[in-house]
């Protein structure tokens, strides 16, 4: 949204108007809406989910290789503040559906991406945290979980981003990632990565448009 009010003007025969949306925009924004990312400060993001429990089985997800490899990456966190975390992200293979990755993402495939930090955080089974990337001035990645009933809160927060690309970036990655976590707690297959990831990245390009 940028702020300004529609004209109420009528069109001119020869123009068009936009199209009205459809039920399915609207479910989408909602959905959106429910699952967003939100910023909260120039260089931080933070997104939540409520997933089925028990905490344990949660932390699971986030700390051990088999299973983190089925929504995000596969590779080893070292359980301790200072250990070394080795990921090498696939994403084509966190679904069963085919699908080719955008062009600006290409060099993610086939053979993946590594990535390589360190923990900063760790207090199982309610925070992990580890830098993104080694490099002095890394951003952080902050999951944490908090039980509700039978259901348990992840909140993950992405900070000390070096700009605004890096920002729109991890929060559609984010975003795509959790969805497919969420699918995988709920005993869903997940759709194609690359697919479910593309209206993601362009819907936040659009609300965290610079200025």
């Amino acid at each position: 949204m940028n702020g300004r009010l529609a004209s109420s003007r009528p069109y001119p025969s020869h123009v068009l108007p936009h199209p009205l949306p459809t039920t399915k925009d609207f479910r989408m924004n909602a959905d959106f809406d429910r699952n967003a990312a939100v910023r909260t400060a120039p260089d931080a993001v933070r997104i939540e989910r409520t997933l089925p429990g028990p905490i344990e089985r949660v932390w699971a997800y986030l700390t051990e290789d088999e299973k983190l490899g089925q929504w995000l990456a596969s590779g080893i966190i070292e359980p301790r503040v200072g250990g070394k975390v080795e990921l090498l992200f696939l994403h084509s293979r966190l679904s069963d559906e085919p699908g080719p990755a955008p062009a600006r993402y290409a060099d993610m495939e086939p053979n993946g991406y590594r990535h390589r930090s360190r923990v900063t955080a760790w207090d199982p089974p309610r925070v992990l945290a580890y830098t993104w990337g080694e490099q002095d001035d890394a951003s952080e990645v902050r999951f944490e979980l908090n039980e509700r009933g039978d259901d348990v809160l992840l909140t993950v927060t992405h900070a000390r981003l070096p700009n605004h690309g890096e920002l729109v970036g991890v929060s559609g990655g984010w975003h795509a990632h959790l969805d497919v976590l969420a699918d995988r707690l709920h005993g869903r297959a997940p759709p194609n990565f690359w697919k479910r990831h593309a209206p993601l990245d362009a819907e936040y390009q659009k609300r965290f448009a610079a200025g």
